[in-house]
C-alpha cells in the first residue's frame, strides 16, 4: 500500500480529476445472517453473473479504481466469489473484504493469503456470545466469526472488527474494544443505523439517542483531542476536501448485486445501471452524479451559518434519506453535533436546524421516501 504522504497526494489527485479511486461493490444481497439492524432485502432479484461481474471489473480497472471492497450481503455465499476474487487480483486492485466470516475456513483463509487480499473487516457485535448471537439471529455465530478470525490471523492477513453500536448491544462496546486489542486487531464502532432500503424504518428504533451514545463520545480513543500538528498527507486531503461535503461522487462509489451505480452505499441515488450502461458513462456522463458532485459546503444554506458546523459530521447521504434532500440539514446530524460541542466544552450549544425550531428527534422523523427514491430527484 502507498505511503501516507503518497496517499495524501493520490486521494487530492483523484478528487481535482473526479477518478473513481474507491469503490464499494455489493456482489450479493444474500446473507447467512438476519441481522436485526440489517437495512437490505436478502432476496435475490437477479445479481449480476460472474461474466458481468468481470467486465465490470475491468471497465473500473480501465477508469483508475485502485481500492476495491467487495461486501455484502455475505460475500462467500456466492459460488464465484473466488472466481471474482482472482480475477480483480488479476486486475491488481487493492482488495478488502468485509464478511460475517461464518464460511471462512482454514482452507479459505489460505486462499485468501495466496490470492493477495490485503484487509478483511468482520462484523462482531459483542464480546458477549448470547448478545452477538441475538443481533444476528444464528446460535453459534459468535464463536464461528471468532474461529474464521483466528484462521485469518494465522495466515497473516489484517483483520478489522466492525461494531455497529445499537439499543441491543451499547453496553457491550467497551468489552468489544478489549477483545479487539487482545486479538491485537483493529476496530471501528460505527453508531450509524439507517433506514432500509424498501423504506422502512423499522430499524431505527434501534438507533442510540445522542445521551444513550455520550460515553463512547467522551471516550478519548473515540474522540482524540484535537491538538495533534496537522501532518503532510492530512493537510493535503483537507485541501482535497475543502468545500466537498464528502467523497462521494467525487472519487468513491457504490455498486449494487444488480448493477446499479450509486454515488455512496449511503445515499440510494441510481445514477445509472452497468446492464445499461458502460461505467465510464456513469461515472461521467449521469447528470444526477454530476448534481452530486456540484454540491458545495458553501452551499448548505443551515449548514453553511450553524454556530456549531466544526462538530457536525453531516452525512449527504443520510441528510437526503431522511430528511430528503442533498442539500438541506440532516437532524441526526444536528442531534449528534449538539452533543459533541457539549463534550467540548460549548454552553448550550444550538444546531442550525434547532436555531430554526425545526430540529425534531430522528426517532420521530418524517417517513422517508425510499421506495422509487430516484423519482425523488436530487433536490
Amino acid at each position: 500500500m502507498a505511503s501516507a504522504p503518497v496517499m495524501g497526494r493520490l486521494v487530492a489527485r483523484s478528487i481535482a480529476r473526479n477518478f473513481p479511486l474507491n469503490v464499494h461493490f455489493d456482489v450479493t444481497y444474500r446473507c447467512n445472517e438476519r441481522c436485526v439492524h440489517c437495512y437490505l432485502d436478502h432476496s435475490d432479484h437477479g445479481e449480476m453473473t460472474t461474466g458481468e461481474i468481470k467486465r465490470v471489473l475491468a471497465e473500473l480497472a480501465e477508469a483508475g479504481t485502485l481500492f476495491l471492497t467487495f461486501s455484502g450481503g455475505e460475500i462467500f455465499l456466492r459460488h464465484d466469489f473466488f472466481e471474482l476474487l482472482a480475477h480483480a487480483r488479476k486486475l491488481r486492485f487493492d482488495v478488502t473484504l468485509k464478511t460475517n466470516a461464518l464460511l471462512i475456513t482454514e482452507e479459505r483463509a489460505a486462499l485468501l493469503k495466496q490470492l493477495g487480499v490485503r484487509r478483511i473487516q468482520i462484523s462482531l457485535y459483542s464480546a458477549d456470545a448470547a448478545i452477538h448471537d441475538a443481533i444476528t439471529k444464528v446460535p453459534g455465530s459468535f464463536e464461528r466469526t471468532l474461529e474464521a478470525l483466528r484462521f485469518c490471523q494465522v495466515q497473516g492477513l489484517l483483520v478489522k472488527i466492525s461494531c455497529p453500536l445499537m439499543k441491543q448491544n451499547i453496553g457491550a462496546w467497551r468489552e468489544v474494544r478489549a477483545l479487539a486489542d487482545a486479538l491485537g486487531v483493529t476496530y471501528i464502532m460505527d453508531p450509524t443505523i439507517t433506514p432500509m432500503m424498501d423504506g422502512s424504518r423499522d430499524t431505527l428504533a434501534m438507533r442510540l439517542a445522542p445521551s444513550e451514545l455520550l460515553p463512547v463520545l467522551k471516550d478519548p480513543i473515540f474522540n482524540p483531542p484535537a491538538a495533534a500538528p496537522v501532518k503532510t498527507e492530512g493537510a493535503d486531503m483537507a485541501v482535497a476536501y475543502d468545500n466537498i461535503p464528502c467523497s462521494a461522487g467525487h472519487n468513491s462509489l457504490y455498486i449494487s448485486p444488480y448493477g446499479d451505480v450509486y454515488p455512496c452505499v449511503q445515499m440510494p441515488l441510481a445514477t445509472g445501471n452497468l446492464r445499461e450502461k458502460s461505467f465510464t458513462e456513469i461515472w461521467y456522463g449521469s447528470a444526477k452524479m454530476q448534481r452530486v458532485r456540484d454540491i458545495k459546503e458553501s452551499e448548505l444554506a443551515i449548514c453553511r451559518s450553524c454556530a456549531i458546523r466544526n462538530h457536525c459530521q453531516r452525512c449527504p447521504g443520510l441528510a437526503f434519506m431522511e430528511d430528503g434532500g442533498l442539500t438541506g440539514p440532516s437532524a441526526r446530524a444536528c442531534e449528534l453535533a449538539e452533543a459533541a460541542a457539549r463534550i467540548a466544552g460549548v454552553a448550550n450549544p444550538v444546531s442550525g436546524l434547532r436555531a430554526r425550531g425545526r430540529l425534531r428527534t430522528t426517532s420521530n422523523s418524517n417517513p422517508a421516501q425510499l421506495v422509487h427514491i430516484a423519482a425523488l430527484g436530487v433536490s
